[in-house]
């Protein structure tokens, strides 16, 4: 057993999925997917476009509901638990397409994360926890500032710090990194290799590889709903069956 992998044992289990599935009329878009994520672990979900990854971030959130199949957060069983239930039981999320709410300030944005979330606060406690999460990113000078007037990095960041905020069990980032150009791009990897490094535990879905080599611990890769291989990055990446689902079978 690795250092790392020894380490990892001795972590409870935070997030148990067991035999997930859910289909859409007649396409299974996750069918039967088990895995474990530990306590402080940042995992990797990784596959082509349509592999059914953005499916499997809104099951464990709630957005959808499986058709079969089960989900443990800490042991408890959340999976036909209602989105708020599950935010409050600990699992807060990003979205592919940043999510803001455009009449508010920066500042407020963050706060409604504190009022729903799992570590729910009130009033000049929830402003000065909004303040140390928009530190945490990076937007100290931006709190009064309309949303909509930010940068699309800097609306990420804000959405970022709303996720933080009620200091989830398990943060979920769905392609966090989409649609950053290069200097913005080391700067996010930057920002989410200091959630690594508080200990958070993390599940990432993402495109941009060197960030998944920098960042997780382990990945999961899927293709057509279906697991084709977990491991180390290093390792799901060298595997022929992730290269043929990303580059082809002349690739494999």
């Amino acid at each position: 057993m690795s250092e790392q992998s020894a380490q990892r044992a001795v972590h409870r289990t935070a997030l148990a999925v067991n035999g997930l599935t859910r289909n859409f009329g007649g396409l299974v878009a996750v069918d039967a997917m088990t895995f474990d994520l530990a306590e402080n672990e940042v995992l990797g979900l990784i596959g082509p476009n349509g592999s059914g990854k953005t499916t499997m971030m809104n099951l464990i959130s709630g957005a959808l509901k499986p058709n079969g199949g089960t989900i443990r957060l800490y042991n408890e069983d959340i999976t036909q638990a209602k989105p708020n239930m599950i935010a409050r039981a600990g699992i807060a999320r990003t979205f592919q397409i940043v999510r803001i709410l455009p009449t508010l300030s920066v500042l407020e944005n963050v706060a409604a994360g504190g009022v729903f979330g799992h570590d729910r606060r009130w009033g000049t406690h929830l402003e000065d926890h909004a303040r140390q999460m928009l530190h945490l990113v990076g937007l100290d000078e931006a709190e009064h500032a309309p949303v909509e007037a930010l940068t699309y990095i800097d609306q990420k960041r804000v959405e970022l710090a709303r996720a933080l905020v009620s200091d989830p069990r398990v943060l979920l980032l769905d392609e966090w990194l989409a649609g950053l150009n290069p200097t913005e791009l080391l700067t996010g990897i930057e920002l989410i290799e200091d959630l690594r490094k508080e200990g958070r535990t993390i599940i990432i879905v993402e495109h941009v590889m060197d960030a998944i080599r920098s960042l997780c611990d382990r990945c999961v890769v899927m293709n057509s709903g279906i697991k084709i291989a977990e491991g180390t990055p290093a390792e799901v990446l060298a595997e022929p069956g992730v290269i043929a689902a990303y580059l082809g079978d002349d690739h494999a």
